[in-house]
């Protein structure tokens, strides 16, 4: 574990970069990070896929992986590909300031 500054905010995240505490997440860090991941400007459809992704590892206590995003939203696997280049579900739980999701690589 290490701290970082995301957007004015003193971050804890693990070796891998995941923020560790989503308590500490808000839209200006979520912002940031989709600057440093070169996806920004977030649109209305990366947010609605960061709301699902805050919504549902709050019920299910993980994050969830890119097949439960698509099942769960409107968001399609193909879209979730150009929202998310290059890993979509560990980028959209970065970006929504959670930890990496069991079961993607």
């Amino acid at each position: 574990m290490t701290t970082t500054m995301i957007a004015g905010h003193e971050i804890e995240i693990n070796d891998d970069g995941f923020m560790l505490n989503p308590d500490q997440w808000n839209p200006e860090i979520a912002n940031e990070l989709a600057v440093e991941a070169g996806i920004a400007p977030l649109t209305d459809r990366h947010w609605e896929v960061i709301d699902f992704c805050r919504r549902d590892n709050a019920e299910k206590g993980t994050p969830p992986g890119v097949r439960r995003i698509t099942k769960n939203t409107d968001v399609s696997m193909k879209e979730m590909y150009t929202l998310f280049p290059k890993g979509p579900g560990i980028l959209a739980a970065r970006v929504s300031g959670l930890t990496k999701p069991k079961g993607c690589i």
